[in-house]
């Protein structure tokens, strides 16, 4: 079976913030974790943990009513380092509201600290 696990978490969260959920469950990878981080940094969600269930490990998420949509971006497009206010304003509703999620070289990072090191990265999603 084929899954993207990115466009999975962000479904996942938005549908269970729409229901007012305090926490959910998704299935685990390192993608998925490093996400959550960036999520978490930023004040979306608070602590997750991982739970092993003999299969891959899942992750129990708790959720603080602070996303009010969060999507994935298909295809992922490449952005340059100077390119990030494009993004946003096509994204982002407002110029501070939200983040864009960056797959760089440095890991997974939003789209204020990928700014800050002045490097470029894929874009997998945005969450306000």
């Amino acid at each position: 079976m084929s899954r993207d696990l990115v466009s999975g978490l962000f479904t996942t969260l938005q549908n269970n913030e729409m229901v007012r959920n305090r926490e959910c469950i998704y299935p685990a990878s390192k993608l998925i974790a490093n996400i959550l981080r960036v999520l978490q940094r930023h004040g979306y969600i608070g602590a997750f943990e991982y739970i092993e269930d003999g299969r891959g490990g899942k992750f129990k998420i708790q959720l603080l009513g602070r996303i009010n949509r969060a999507s994935p971006i298909r295809p992922r497009y490449d952005v340059k380092k100077n390119d990030y206010d494009e993004w946003e304003k096509r994204y982002l509703p407002s110029r501070d509201i939200g983040i864009l999620i960056i797959s760089t070289n440095k890991g997974i990072l939003s789209h204020h600290e990928a700014k800050k090191m002045n490097i470029g990265g894929k874009l997998l999603g945005y969450v306000y």
